[in-house]
């Protein structure tokens, strides 16, 4: 269950998030909680999970290079084969899509070589195809979301 603090979390850090030594204590210091408490309630986030990572987003090919990927995987697999895929440091997240290429990733690589490269091995180790599909035209959609917060 998400408390008024995990609510917290996720509302008013999706942005601005503090760039400090000490980001998780400043997100204490607003919230007026232990630094501790905020650690604890995010890796609480992670496990039950209602967020799969902290983390920058960057705009496509701002650092490095990166590519959508999109992958036909038989139903019986899919599972184990986006459990796979999570696995690698190259890839930001990865998604099911009710379409015959039912698998899709964003991977990303210091760039164009270490990407091709990637994205062979994803074959190789999978044993399934992939269809890059590098960006041509960039659109930003904000993903943001509001949480209602509990009122005593």
């Amino acid at each position: 269950m998400l408390t008024d603090l995990h609510k917290q979390l996720l509302n008013d850090f999706q942005r601005d998030f503090p760039l400090s030594a000490r980001p998780y204590q400043d997100i204490a210091d607003r919230l007026g909680v232990t630094e501790n408490e905020v650690l604890t309630a995010l890796k609480d986030s992670t496990i039950q999970p209602f967020i799969s990572r902290i983390g920058p987003v960057i705009r496509p090919n701002q650092i490095g290079v990166s590519s959508l990927v999109a992958m036909a995987i038989p139903e019986i697999h899919l599972q184990s084969v986006a459990d796979k895929i999570s696995a690698y440091s190259e890839v930001n997240h990865n998604y099911e899509r009710e379409h015959r290429f039912n698998l899709w990733f964003v991977a990303m690589a210091a760039d164009a070589e270490h990407l091709s490269l990637f994205i062979e091995k994803v074959e190789r180790e999978t044993g399934y195809k992939t269809m890059p599909l590098p960006l041509v035209n960039d659109f930003f959609i904000d993903l943001g979301f509001k949480l209602e917060l509990n009122h005593a």
